[in-house]
C-alpha cells in the first residue's frame, strides 16, 4: 500500500496533519472536519486557517458541526470513501487540566461527549465493511482518571468501546519535553489497531514491540507495579462500566502506558528513554529587535503579575454552589526561564491583561513580555506564521493552546508509516530557530 486515506476529526488548525505529513506523503487526508461551538462565523476562525488556500485548502473539508455531518454520510447526502487512519484530538476542555478536577464532568461534558462521534464515525465505515484499519487520538493526561468519583471510568468507557468495535489499544502519557521539545506539554496518545488475534502478549507490547512504544522509547518501569499480565478485564456492557467502573478507588486503575487486547488490560509505569538533543524556551524566542511593543508589559501593572505568579492561600467561596473553601497554589516562576523547556500552553495565553498562566519573557534591557503567536506557534512545532491568516493575537493563542506538538505525532506517524509499507520522508532534525 502506497497511502493511508485519513479522517482528520475535530481538526483544529491541522496539528495532526503536519505531523502525518512530516512523516511521510502516503498519508492523504481525504475528510477533516472543524467546527466550534455555537457555529457563529465569528467562532470560525480554526477551520478558515486549516482550509487556508496556503495551508490544507478546502478539499475535503467541513466546517460543520461533526453530528450534522455524520447524519448526512448515515442518509448517504455525503460521501467520504475509504478511510484508513481516523485521527483526532477531540475536545477535552471537561478534562482540562485547567480546570479543578472536581469541576471536570468528563465524557458526559458538552464536549467530552464528542468521543461518541468518532465511535460513531468507525461504526458507520464497519457497517461499510470498510472499517479503518488506525485509529489515532490524543487527548488530556487526566482522560485516565476522570470522573473524580469513579476514578478512570471515562477510560474505562473508551477502551471498552473500542474493544468492541475490533481494535486492539495502545496508550501512553507523553511530556513533549521527555523527547527534546521545547513545552512540558503532557497528552495521552491512543493508538488502535484492528484486531488480527487475541493471544497477544500485552506486556511486550507496551514495554518494547507496539506503535507507541518505538515511537517513545521506554527506559524503566516500576517494578513494584504490574509485572505480569493481563492486569484485570473490562467486564460488563457499557452501561455497567459507566455505572461500576471506578467506584470507592482513590486512584486510576490505569497508568501512563498500556494495552487492551479484547477487553482484557495491561499497564505499566514508564519513564522516557531519550538522548537526543533537547530544546528549551530560550531557543525559541524572537530577537528582542523583533519585539513588536504591544508585547511589553506596562510597568504599571507588574506588581499585579507578581501577585498571580506568587504563592497564595486564600479563602474563596464557590459561585455556584456558596461553599467556602481553602485555595491554596504554588508559586510560579516569574520571568518563566529560558534555559528550561516553557511551561504548558494554555488556551487563555492572549491577551495583555496581567494572568497565572501566560508566559513572561525578560527582554535584555530588563523589560518584561509576553510570548508572541510565533513563539507559541514554535512550542508546539508549527511553522512560523500558520494561524496568521486573519485572526487576531487572541485567537492565534488560543489555537495553539488548544493544539497539539506536531512532532510528537511525526514520530508516532513514522512508525506507523512503516508498518503500513508508506515511503518516509527524511527527519529534519532539531534546532534552535533564533
Amino acid at each position: 500500500m502506497n497511502e493511508l486515506a485519513v479522517a482528520d476529526l475535530f481538526a483544529g488548525v491541522g496539528g495532526f496533519r503536519i505531523g502525518l505529513e512530516a512523516a511521510s506523503e502516503g498519508f492523504l487526508t481525504v475528510f477533516s472536519s472543524q467546527w466550534e461551538q455555537p457555529g457563529a462565523p465569528s467562532t470560525q476562525f480554526a477551520s478558515r486557517c486549516y482550509s487556508d488556500p496556503e495551508r490544507f485548502g478546502a478539499f475535503g473539508h467541513t466546517n460543520a458541526d461533526i453530528v450534522r455531518a455524520l447524519d448526512d454520510v448515515r442518509d448517504g447526502k455525503l460521501e467520504i470513501g475509504r478511510i484508513d487512519l481516523l485521527v483526532g484530538g477531540f475536545p477535552h476542555q471537561d478534562l482540562s487540566v485547567a480546570k479543578p478536577v472536581n469541576q471536570s464532568a468528563g465524557l458526559a461534558g458538552k464536549k467530552g461527549v464528542l468521543w461518541w462521534q468518532i465511535h460513531r464515525m468507525l461504526r458507520l465505515w464497519a457497517r461499510l465493511d470498510s472499517p479503518p484499519e488506525w485509529v489515532f487520538l490524543e487527548n488530556v493526561d487526566r482522560l485516565l482518571k476522570s470522573p473524580a468519583n469513579q476514578r478512570g471510568r471515562d477510560f474505562a468507557i473508551m477502551l471498552a468501546s473500542l474493544s468492541d468495535l475490533g481494535y486492539d489499544i495502545e496508550w501512553r502519557v507523553v511530556n513533549a519535553a521527555d523527547y527534546g521539545f521545547p513545552q512540558r506539554r503532557r497528552s495521552v496518545f491512543i493508538l488502535g489497531r484492528r484486531r488480527k488475534r487475541k493471544d497477544v502478549d500485552g506486556t511486550t507490547r507496551v514495554l518494547r514491540d507496539g506503535i507507541l512504544a518505538r515511537a517513545f522509547p521506554i527506559e524503566e518501569q516500576d517494578a513494584g507495579e504490574h509485572l505480569e499480565g493481563p492486569h484485570f478485564t473490562l467486564n460488563g456492557d457499557l452501561e455497567v462500566i459507566t455505572r461500576e467502573f471506578g467506584h470507592g478507588v482513590v486512584r486510576s486503575q490505569f497508568l501512563n502506558a498500556g494495552f487492551v487486547n479484547g477487553r482484557k488490560v495491561w499497564t505499566f509505569r514508564v519513564g522516557p528513554e531519550y538522548d537526543g538533543p533537547s530544546m528549551t524556551l530560550g531557543d525559541i524566542l524572537l530577537n528582542d529587535s523583533e519585539v513588536d511593543e504591544s508585547l511589553v508589559i506596562d510597568p504599571a501593572s507588574l506588581a499585579e503579575w507578581h501577585h498571580l505568579k506568587g504563592a497564595k492561600l486564600e479563602f474563596r467561596t464557590h459561585t455556584e454552589s456558596g461553599r467556602s473553601y481553602n485555595h491554596s497554589e504554588g508559586a510560579l516562576p516569574f520571568p518563566d526561564h529560558l534555559d528550561r523547556p516553557a511551561r504548558k500552553i494554555l488556551s487563555s495565553e492572549g491577551g495583555t491583561s496581567p494572568s497565572r498562566s501566560k508566559h513572561v519573557v525578560q527582554m535584555a534591557d530588563g523589560r518584561f513580555r509576553r510570548l508572541a503567536p510565533v513563539e507559541l506557534e514554535r512550542l508546539n512545532g508549527f511553522p512560523d506564521g500558520w494561524t496568521d491568516t486573519g485572526m487576531s493575537d487572541n485567537q492565534r493563542a488560543f489555537c495553539m493552546g488548544n493544539a497539539l506538538v506536531v512532532g510528537l505525532v511525526e514520530r508516532v506517524a513514522r512508525v506507523i508509516a512503516k508498518e503500513a509499507g508508506l515511503p518516509l520522508k527524511r527527519s529534519k532534525p532539531a534546532k534552535s530557530k533564533r
